[in-house]
């Protein structure tokens, strides 16, 4: 990989502009935690297809064309956080985020499954706290679509406490996991590793869409402390968050 900047494009927010998005933060902190010269290119919704299409071909996913997307040096184009995760420890293997981590897919598993859950309680609030005119209308509509519902109407009826009470078992297997190493605060104890990027990212990004939110689901973990220093620990790789 050639020296230079990197560029990564991200979601941006109402003013003032911050990131917020899950997958974005992930290789966001990756980025900061590497220390890595990176800028952002702040793209709203209906922009993302059109900006990636010509460089990239579309996902096997449902979404063809997703966030993050990073543009290396050499004008290579990585969507996914977790293939540009792969790229970037590869080509800058120190200081390490230890991938191989067998902590990793079950964090990974544990936070999908606990985002799946708490989906109804954050759909409409995500552009309604937090998206531009032109995402929050590109929202309503493709997420409409693919809950079978308007967002707010979907919330009405998947949300509010079935929505934690679902999502607490995972939660809890979360918590088990960060107690598992006494050493703390990271998953693997004082060693920092990307798990511990994937579930500060989520928890980033629930407190950036409702703080309501954020405490409901800490409330629910059995521990709140220990993701509570977590996230603390992570501050540094935090702070970067608006350029």
């Amino acid at each position: 990989m050639s020296t230079g900047q990197i560029t990564l494009l991200d979601l941006p927010s109402k003013e003032p502009c911050s990131a917020w998005s899950l997958n974005p933060w992930k290789t966001r902190m990756l980025l900061n935690f590497k220390g890595l010269d990176y800028k952002t290119e702040w793209t709203e919704y209906p922009d993302i297809e059109p900006k990636i299409q010509p460089h990239l071909p579309p996902n096997e996913s449902g979404i063809p064309y997703t966030i993050p997307t990073v543009i290396l040096p050499d004008n290579t184009w990585i969507m996914d956080s977790r293939k540009i995760a792969n790229f970037i420890e590869k080509s800058h293997p120190q200081p390490s985020v230890h991938l191989d981590s067998p902590i990793l897919p079950k964090v990974e598993q544990l936070t999908s499954d606990m985002l799946n859950q708490v989906r109804a309680a954050c759909i409409s609030r995500i552009p309604d706290n937090l998206l531009n005119k032109q995402s929050a209308d590109y929202w309503y509509t493709t997420r409409a679509k693919r809950v079978g519902m308007p967002v707010g109407e979907f919330e009405k009826k998947y949300g509010g406490e079935a929505a934690y009470a679902g999502a607490e078992p995972f939660l809890q297997g979360i918590t088990a996991l960060l107690q598992e190493n006494s050493a703390g605060p990271f998953f693997m104890g004082s060693t920092v590793s990307y798990a511990d990027f994937v579930w500060v990212s989520a928890l980033i990004f629930l407190k950036r869409i409702d703080e309501d939110i954020y405490r409901q689901v800490l409330q629910r973990t059995g521990d709140k402390g220990v993701h509570v220093k977590l996230v603390e620990a992570c501050e540094p790789w935090l702070k970067r968050n608006n350029y």
